[in-house]
């Protein structure tokens, strides 16, 4: 006998599918319905349809299964296990939950954006920031967009627009996503004169290159990369000097910036915002979401004539943030007033200070449960490791970690196996997103803090079955 498929009505009207059009809603529930229906069509032509398939459960069950995956968002948690610690490719920096707590804050009731409480009129949503930043900086003014290449641009659009702007050969970046300093003084109507060589930039190659189309002077932070060897490079404040003899700017793209100093806490050395303003930069741009800890966002601090030339120009209305980067950022800013508490309430930084023995003690603790998921096709082991900071930043310099590695048993299928035991991880409820080198796979533990380590644990169930199936 040869089964039909029912009608659309009549399938719809089964209580399992009422109440799946009770969740998720009628039209999308028909349109789950009709696409199963298209799915099984050519086995009913075929005389090949099976009762089980087109029974009131069976066909609920496969257009819950298409809602569920229609309805789920894109966008998930994560477990970084990396070893990279500000992932650009998974969001970079973590917030604290003071961040947390404000953004929830601004998504919930009406905040004070760009209103003055006190004076009862229009006030400026960079108000927000600017008193906080300047004192963190020394600067004299601030100004907020929405990352620090919308920072650079806005800059250079608004101070040297058909000028010229003099950057040193062995400075000209490019960081990922095709931001190339060259482009960006393009796209900014600038005109860029290189100076020096890729790896020696001399006082005097600044000072005889300036004229009277000269707008501005420019030091890029080489954040992403390290030149060695037979080396020149010119201090801030040696350009600095050398811009204000003949009345002209000194603009200082850090990059990846950083508002204390790292080393206090045994990490690598960068430049703070602070030591560039005292140097003698006029103006400062920097990342929120990377050495900050905050989220995403371009800072420029310096100057207040500048800083309101800048916020003068029509790109600032493009590229200026809304409420809820401002919510986030604040409460991370005043964080740094508190220097003696930073390392355990901002949330990056107390992940870059985590020790070795903390990462080791973890990574024996969640050893059994996870060679009891992989056996018998993994061997795991607890090993050393090397983190990184990311983001560009400081990408020479390493922090000694710990994790497990995971490494097939039989050599001759390794690259097979490894492909398989990583694509498991990343379809797990909340993805766990590893690296493979070395013919192993490894689950760096930096990122993975205490608190996490059960929602790690009690995936390891659905690891064990995916690997099985």
């Amino acid at each position: 006998m040869t089964l039909r498929l029912p009608s659309v009505d009549r399938a719809l009207a089964t209580p399992a599918m009422q109440a799946l059009a009770d969740r998720y809603g009628h039209g999308a529930l028909t349109a789950a319905l009709r696409a199963e229906f298209d799915a099984l069509r050519p086995q009913a032509l075929a005389g090949q349809l099976g009762a089980e398939a087109i029974a009131d459960d069976a066909l609920a069950t496969a257009c819950e299964r298409r809602l569920a995956a229609r309805f789920a968002p894109r966008l998930k948690a994560v477990f970084n296990l990396t070893g990279t610690v500000l992932h650009t490719n998974l969001g970079r920096a973590l917030l604290p939950d003071e961040a947390v707590q404000s953004v929830m804050r601004a998504l919930t009731a009406p905040a004070n954006l760009e209103f003055d409480l006190v004076t009862g009129g229009r006030g400026d949503r960079d108000d927000i920031v600017d008193e906080v930043l300047c004192e963190l900086t020394g600067a004299e003014a601030a100004t907020v967009v929405n990352n620090n290449a919308a920072a650079v641009l806005l800059t250079l659009s608004a101070l040297a627009s058909r000028k010229d702007v003099i950057v040193s050969r062995g400075e000209l970046v490019e960081i990922g996503g095709a931001f190339r300093i060259p482009d960006i003084m393009s796209r900014a109507g600038a005109r860029l004169v290189e100076v020096g060589t890729t790896n020696r930039t001399h006082a005097k190659d600044y000072a005889e290159a300036i004229t009277e189309r000269t707008a501005l002077l420019m030091k890029v932070h080489t954040s992403n990369y390290a030149v060695t060897g037979f080396t020149k490079s010119v201090p801030e404040a040696e350009v600095a000097a050398i811009a204000h003899a003949r009345s002209l700017p000194l603009a200082v793209d850090l990059g990846s910036g950083t508002l204390v100093d790292m080393a206090q806490w045994g990490l690598p050395q960068e430049p703070t915002v602070r030591d560039t303003i005292a140097a003698g930069a006029d103006l400062v741009t920097f990342s929120g979401d990377k050495l900050l800890g905050g989220p995403q966002a371009g800072l420029i601090v310096g100057r207040k004539d500048l800083i309101a030339k800048i916020k003068k120009n029509p790109l600032k209305r493009a590229l200026r943030v809304g409420k809820l980067t401002l919510a986030a950022l604040e409460p991370v800013l005043r964080l740094y007033l508190a220097p003696e508490h930073l390392a355990e309430r901002l949330t990056t930084l107390r992940l870059f200070t985590r020790t070795r023995a903390q990462m080791q003690a973890q990574a024996e603790r969640l050893l059994p449960a996870v060679q009891q998921a992989v056996a018998p096709d993994f061997d795991v082991a607890v090993a050393p490791m090397a983190s990184q900071i990311g983001s560009g930043a400081l990408p020479v310099d390493t922090l000694p970690s710990a994790g497990l590695r995971l490494t097939p048993r039989e050599a001759k299928r390794a690259g097979r196996q490894l492909a398989r035991l990583e694509a498991a991880l990343r379809g797990l409820p909340r993805p766990v997103i590893g690296r493979i080198a070395d013919q192993s796979l490894w689950l760096d533990l930096r990122c993975l803090e205490a608190g996490d380590e059960p929602a790690f644990g009690d995936q390891l169930a659905a690891l064990r079955t995916a690997l099985a199936g």
